[in-house]
């Protein structure tokens, strides 16, 4: 069973979350940002070459054309494979743990899986970014000397910074799974 809902950034773009349960200790949350607009990506790589035929007109040197060329596909290249995020994806396993996925607009994916036994909880933070007070969702982790203490924050969604709704709706489903873990033990 999968419902998609439409949301805004922090910054007022469209997202869109899809959440899935697979089961009833296990919820699949994404967190889709916007597509690459190809109108701005042609926009931004015109600007590049007329700047550079501009150059090329004064210097008479086409060393500065193949440069330009050369520069934009290489920064385009890097921009797809390694700031462009189209989707951030959280899996909670009530048994297993939490797996949090990013994917990039060239088809990379970077994961990283957290034991559930390091989750003490997922909460909503705030914080304060250039005049604004935005709120994030985030893992605390426990620590391993310290029961009641935190070792380490995670946040998520970084590259999409869901507002607070769109964090409600995600906190809601982890912490249901949460809940579930912490009375398992007690009712076997």
């Amino acid at each position: 069973m999968a419902e998609e809902r439409r949301f805004r950034s922090a910054c007022g773009a469209p997202i869109a979350l899809r959440r899935r349960q697979h089961s009833a200790s296990c919820r699949e949350l994404a967190v889709r940002g916007p597509r690459l607009q190809l109108r701005s990506l042609s926009a931004a790589t015109s600007a590049v070459w007329l700047a550079a035929y501009g150059l090329f007109a004064i210097s008479e040197n086409s060393v500065v054309l193949s440069a330009a060329i050369f520069v934009s596909l290489i920064g385009l290249i890097i921009y797809l494979h390694f700031v462009k995020i189209d989707q951030e994806s959280l899996l909670v396993i009530g048994s297993l743990g939490i797996q949090v996925t990013s994917s990039y607009a060239s088809g990379k994916e970077s994961t990283t899986f957290i034991e559930m036994g390091q989750v003490k909880d997922v909460v909503i933070n705030e914080a304060i970014h250039m005049q604004k007070v935005i709120y994030y969702l985030c893992i605390l982790l426990q620590d391993p000397e310290d029961p009641q203490g935190v070792s380490e924050v995670v946040p998520l969604f970084q590259s999409s910074k869901p507002r607070l709704d769109c964090l409600i709706e995600v906190y809601k489903s982890c912490q249901e799974i949460l809940e579930q873990r912490k009375t398992a033990p007690q009712s076997s």
